[in-house]
């Protein structure tokens, strides 16, 4: 009866009613999705971590190297030889070492060459299919296997670099031997390979671009026409041939009788194309654990100043950039608890503005034979009401923003956020204060309802 009553006499005014509804709802929504952001932000960031000491990666900003190697969400700081981070790999301190190559992507996924134990790092199994054993043979994330559709056997290319838009590698085509069982961490968003795959495309397509240019030297301009003309007659031009080997001899220290010609070009292309062989062994970034975490204090500074590369540590760039984040999203909360203040003293005004205009409508009440605690009730009622249906509308606006908001993240950073996700204690919190701000700007006007004089009342009517 006195609720049927409230929830009639709140749209008694209905502009004041949806005036403090809007603000009541706006506070809630930005304090929920502000809790569900940052609960799920940080488990999400925390969980990728998990087991990883150190990264070692080329010299550069710490935050971007974590960022790009454990998180896959921004560009690498660069390249690192591999020959130098396997001393450092082969450590008696180290645990694992999970070295870690990429460069080339597919339609927005990364394509990262590293070895089986980033599986066991993520704790993800194989669904479908096996690990990938042979070049070019790849191991699927979930999310990637549902988005995109793909299926054992299914074949695809890379392309060059982390856009989508990039020069596709059209020499060897990708072939899905795997599905990694989702694990809600970057794993699920990864194409995953040996780092040999990684070598051996960029290997091959250099190669390749030389051998494009070399053809193209079929036709090359009057002053290479002598080279040229000595490939095809060495014979005639036998003096001219040893002057240009004698200056070969000198520069790139060749045999001391070195072959004429012909065989002599083609050892330059062999030197050439062993030189990019060994500039293709580079990797990215190593991911270490170790056995005794006095390494994790000790290294940094050790290879700081041995090496060219850097070795940042995750939990505490985490750390920072939840100190970045945290007050930013601190700041937010207040706005919207400043909101609420604002919603709770125009749920004031507006029954206390009620109460003056209805306390004929009291009055009767009470003569009727409703009592001083009913009509108490009453007017709490009203602001109660407002108030819990002002949650449920800023908790359903605030999911709804979250969705907005991972549908955004998903497609630029792989990072999605669960709307359904309920943070019990949290935002059990946020109610208690949803009611306690009704509750606050109710009980003025209420104590007025109690206290009213019938007698008084109605003789002024």
């Amino acid at each position: 009866m006195i609720a049927k009553l409230a929830w009639k006499n709140l749209w008694f005014k209905p502009l004041n009613t949806v005036l403090s509804l809007v603000l009541l709802t706006a506070s809630v929504a930005i304090i929920s999705l502000l809790i569900l952001l940052q609960e799920q932000f940080e488990k999400q960031f925390s969980s990728n971590i998990d087991g990883v000491d150190l990264v070692l990666g080329a010299q550069g900003s710490p935050l971007q190297l974590i960022l790009s190697s454990v998180y896959h969400v921004d560009d690498p700081t660069g390249n690192i030889d591999y020959k130098e981070a396997e001393v450092w790999m082969k450590h008696p301190f180290v645990e694992t070492a999970i070295p870690l190559a990429f460069g080339d992507n597919y339609r927005g996924f990364k394509i990262v060459g590293t070895t089986p134990d980033y599986f066991e790092k993520y704790a993800a199994t194989i669904s479908q299919g096996k690990v990938f054993e042979k070049n070019f043979e790849v191991v699927i994330g979930s999310e990637i296997a549902k988005k995109l559709n793909i299926k054992i056997g299914d074949k695809f290319f890379g392309t060059h670099g982390s856009a989508e838009e990039g020069h596709v590698h059209e020499e060897y085509a990708y072939v899905v031997v795997g599905i990694a069982s989702p694990t809600g961490k970057v794993i699920d968003n990864l194409v995953l390979c040996t780092i040999e795959s990684v070598w051996a495309m960029h290997a091959d397509h250099g190669h390749d671009h030389g051998e494009e240019v070399q053809s193209s030297d079929k036709n090359p301009p009057h002053g290479e026409e002598g080279h040229v003309h000595v490939e095809g007659d060495e014979h005639d031009h036998e003096e001219h041939v040893h002057d240009e080997n004698c200056n070969h001899d000198h520069d790139h220290e060749v045999t001391e009788n070195p072959p004429h010609g012909e065989e002599g070009h083609i050892h330059e292309d062999g030197d050439e194309h062993n030189h990019d062989h060994e500039e293709a062994k580079e990797i990215t970034a190593v991911l270490i654990k170790f056995k005794n975490k006095m390494g994790i204090i000790s290294w940094p500074r050790m290879i700081a100043q041995n090496t060219k590369m850097q070795a940042a540590m995750p939990a505490l760039e985490i750390n920072r950039l939840f100190s970045l984040f945290g007050i930013g999203l601190q700041a937010l909360q207040y706005l919207a608890y400043g909101i609420m203040l604002i919603s709770g003293i125009s749920i004031f005004i507006a029954l206390y503005n009620r109460l003056k205009e209805r306390k004929y409508e009291f009055a009767l009440l009470r003569v009727s034979g409703a009592s001083r605690i009913q009509m108490l009730e009453l007017v709490l009622f009203e602001s109660l009401l407002l108030c819990i249906v002002g949650f449920i509308f800023g908790t359903l606006f605030g999911r709804l923003a979250l969705v907005m908001i991972s549908s955004t993240t998903d497609e630029q950073f792989k990072m999605a956020f669960n709307p359904m996700t309920i943070i019990w204690e949290k935002e059990g919190i946020l109610f208690l204060v949803t009611i306690f701000v009704g509750i606050l700007a109710a009980v003025i006007p209420a104590v007025k309802a109690y206290r009213l004089n019938i007698s008084k009342t109605l003789a002024n009517a």
